[in-house]
């Protein structure tokens, strides 16, 4: 079996030691033949590196570094390109001043690669004038690539100064590839986010932004048939190992790794996942310990905004327009950094429209396992544990052992964050059924009324209402909720299957709970 090109970000690094190499190059092949300036949004660890380092590779005409890849007799290698391949990960910028020393030390070094000097070149020209040195030293255009070009200001929306300083200077950067435009071959952007105020998709008008585009799908991550192909030996392994048969364990893989996606149909695994499961032969949520998301768990909790979590979301094609930074929206966020993808994309008059939810069970667990955390001041580590005992007490139909471990979750939180909001215990307890394993829709319409939630598993449906008095009599809301079940006869439509009827009271920290089967009244209709 090859080796695993785990961390390995150089496409160079990969060919000449033998790792495992997925081709993209015919994608590559029809991104440089069809079009001058790109963009690609796609989340942290997902392969922007290692396509950014292959096209820096090619436009050297590392010729035999692409022997039996797609493009290796589609290509002219006679031509090579001066390449400016600038890595913002490789910077430092925890603050405007040491960005500008860092952008001046990498343009410095890039030239003296090349054998001239940009002392002359005055500090807010330098770009420009590296750019038009490099074409006329050749005699060939230069190719721009800039890897993570949002990273100064992704990682610091936490400190909007911080945050604001860098934006200034990363817009006075940018801003030269637009003049420069006669002496460039090639530009290749990625990043997480799509901002504005960065001069870049406004003043570079030719900019295509491919991050939704289907011919593109599939150009970072891996499909099945890819997986499958190239994996198939370490299938093989793993499914001896755990044990279980093969089509068992693809199963498994793709309901945790697989299912992100940029056009509604076209499904990718996330390389990071994978290639550690395949390492480490154990299922785990790699991909989600390599950043916890502090900034997005504390923006939604502090707007009480669960919505973009709880169930599929429909957006318009402007939601991805770039935006500003200093006054986010959570749910371009949160798909842009990976926590959400589209899962169908249709046509509305010619226009389209995106489904947005979590692409799979990875990113679904663990992102709802720190969300609750933060609303109930729960420990990460101790969420997950409580969650798998209620998960139980619903099964066996335990309201007295619900009850208890609910009590105990809300008395956590700490008395001057308890929001006397109805509101904000919807939000907790349907964040803990989401985390239980319920296909949660809640505020469900009927012809008779709302149902507040509805939880379905293959085996179970739960029929909820939950009530929120303060100063109220926890008892008599209790009997107030679970009437209204009955009365509304919500359960209804569900009496195909297993229906548990679940009512939940709140005063402040108080809570009651009720469960009842619907078996005697089934039986009676």
């Amino acid at each position: 079996m090859k080796n695993l090109p785990i961390g390995i970000q150089s496409f160079e690094d990969l060919r000449k030691n033998d790792y495992m190499y997925i081709d993209k190059t015919q994608d590559i092949h029809r991104l440089i033949a069809t079009g001058k300036i790109y963009f690609l949004s796609r989340p942290r660890r997902f392969g922007k590196s290692l396509l950014v380092s292959t096209l820096d590779t090619l436009f050297r005409a590392q010729k035999e570094l692409f022997e039996g890849l797609y493009i290796y007799d589609k290509w002219d290698w006679s031509q090579r390109y001066p390449v400016i391949r600038l890595d913002f990960s490789g910077l430092a910028y925890s603050n405007s001043d040491e960005l500008t020393v860092s952008l001046n030390l990498f343009m410095e070094k890039t030239a003296e690669n090349y054998q001239f000097s940009l002392s002359s070149a005055p500090l807010s020209n330098r770009f420009s004038y590296l750019i038009e040195s490099l074409h006329k030293a050749t005699g060939q255009k230069v190719v721009v690539l800039i890897d993570e070009y949002d990273k100064p200001i992704t990682d610091h929306l936490s400190n909007p100064a911080t945050m604001k300083a860098n934006q200034k200077i990363l817009h006075d950067f940018y801003q030269v590839l637009k003049a420069a435009d006669d002496h460039i071959r090639f530009v290749f952007m990625t990043g997480v986010s799509k901002f504005s105020g960065l001069s870049i998709f406004s003043a570079l008008n030719s900019l295509n932004d491919i991050t939704l585009d289907k011919k593109y799908a599939s150009i970072c991550g891996y499909t099945q048939e890819e997986l499958e192909y190239n994996f198939s030996e370490y299938i093989d392994d793993v499914a001896q190992y755990l044990p279980m048969n093969r089509e068992e364990l693809l199963e498994l893989i793709r309901a945790r790794y697989k299912g992100y996606s940029w056009d509604g149909k076209t499904a990718v695994y996330n390389p990071f996942s994978s290639l550690l499961f395949f390492d480490n032969r154990e299922f785990a949520n790699y991909w989600f310990r390599t950043g916890t998301p502090t900034f997005l768990i504390n923006m939604l909790k502090s707007r009480n905004q669960i919505a973009p979590v709880m169930q599929p979301i429909v957006a318009g094609a402007n939601t991805f327009d770039s935006y500003d930074p200093a006054n986010i929206d959570e749910i371009p966020l949160l798909f842009q950094t990976g926590y959400l993808t589209v899962k169908q994309r249709t046509l509305i008059g010619g226009v389209p429209e995106y489904t947005l939810d979590f692409p799979n069970l990875e990113v679904r667990d663990a992102f709802l396992n720190y969300l609750l955390s933060a609303y109930a001041d729960y420990s990460v580590g101790q969420v997950q544990p409580l969650v798998h005992v209620l998960q139980r007490q619903v099964r066996n139909k335990d309201a007295a052992g619900f009850e208890q471990n609910l009590r105990i979750l809300f008395a956590h939180i700490p008395y001057e964050i308890h929001v006397k909001s109805e509101a904000y215990y919807h939000s907790m307890f349907l964040l803990l059924m989401k985390m239980l394993g319920f296909d949660i829709q809640g505020q469900i319409q009927t012809n008779i009324g709302r149902i507040d939630a509805v939880w379905h598993q293959p085996e179970l449906t739960v029929v909820a209402e939950i009530k929120y008095g303060a100063g109220k009599d926890t008892n008599t809301l209790l009997d107030e909720a679970m009437t209204q079940i009955r009365d509304r006869r919500h359960y209804e439509k569900y009496l195909d299957g297993e229906v548990l009827l679940l009512a939940v009271a709140f005063t402040g920290k108080e809570v009651k709970c009720g469960m009842e089967e619907v078996g005697e009244l089934k039986t009676k209709n």
